[in-house]
């Protein structure tokens, strides 16, 4: 049988899907050419990360299609329940990129109370000469550590954070609809860990507490950060989302970071994805990534075996 990654997949799961007995083609098909490619190629499997889109037409269009599998967490570019309502099992990996997007939150916090990311735009144009002027204007730092950090969302990627947040040394409160209360396991390097339970609270009392505000939340109908619930936050908060852009509404965002309420932002996603706004992408207090929160070789690998192991175990 016939696996399309059309994404992209890494080579541990090629070489596991092959060994399975399984042909993997990785030629990038463009959207609209999905469903005549998977049809004249009887391809059985289609793989996807974010950027292809698996809808009611390529469902329909596609009767040997047995397996649509997204590798990461978020299956909002695929049509899950109506691909599930014709027989056709829908996979994805939740567990295999937790540390990798938790990684870049923690990028994104620690660029912007130390202005990474703008001292790292100057310094090329200035640095020779205006050192001293830079240095000023990024003197004033602060520490993460005794800081509060809010989670919007306590699953995998947040509990993932959550142990990175308790490792630096701060205090982590969180909000979810679906967690009351979850422990959260630090390990160490020697084998040693620690244990703590974090009790979830509502959503307006997190906006209200937090230093720090990092959202790990699937994709809204409406916002969860508006100029309404950005008011309610302290000033100065920093805020992080490398989860699903069009949770944070960007212009309240701007006029929040203009105006000083927001000392800072770190996006990895946009609303209007992929071509974010230039004033977005032009700001000097947004920290910038191109939605790369799984990007990292490890949890690729962890994605790609993943995926193999349960195509296997649905179609060996």
């Amino acid at each position: 049988m016939k696996v399309l990654a059309n994404d992209g997949i890494s080579e541990s799961g090629i070489l596991a899907l092959q060994k399975g007995g399984f042909e993997v083609i990785t030629t990038k098909v463009a959207q609209e050419q999905v469903a005549n490619f998977v049809n004249e190629n009887n391809v059985s499997v289609v793989l996807v990360r974010s950027a292809t889109k698996v809808r009611k037409d390529i469902i329909d269009a596609c009767p040997g299609l047995k397996i649509i599998g997204r590798g990461g967490v978020g299956m909002d570019n695929i049509d899950v329940d109506y691909a599930k309502s014709k027989g056709i099992h829908v996979i994805n990996t939740p567990a295999s990129s937790s540390e990798s997007v938790a990684e870049l939150v923690f990028a994104h916090l620690l660029s912007g109370v130390r202005f990474l990311h703008d001292s790292n735009r100057n310094m090329p144009l200035e640095g020779d000469s205006n050192f001293n002027g830079l240095k000023k204007a990024y003197a004033d730092g602060v520490e993460l550590r005794g800081k509060t950090l809010g989670i919007v969302g306590i699953g995998r990627i947040g509990q993932a954070t959550a142990k990175m947040a308790l490792g630096l040394g701060m205090k982590v409160i969180a909000t979810d609809g679906f967690i009351p209360q979850v422990d959260v396991k630090v390990e160490f390097f020697d084998g040693q860990s620690i244990t703590t339970t974090i009790v979830t609270q509502s959503l307006e009392s997190l906006f209200q507490e937090a230093d720090f505000i990092t959202l790990h939340v699937p994709a809204q109908d409406g916002y969860i950060v508006d100029e309404a619930a950005l008011a309610t936050m302290k000033d100065g908060v920093g805020i992080v989302n490398c989860a699903r852009g069009g949770v944070i509404d960007e212009v309240a965002l701007i006029k929040a970071l203009d105006s000083g309420k927001v000392s800072f932002a770190g996006l990895d996603v946009f609303e209007s994805e992929p071509k974010p706004e230039m004033a977005i992408l032009m700001h000097p207090k947004i920290s910038l990534t191109p939605h790369i929160g799984a990007a990292t070789g490890e949890a690729q690998d962890r994605i790609g075996t993943e995926l193999a192991s349960q195509i296997i175990s649905i179609l060996g």
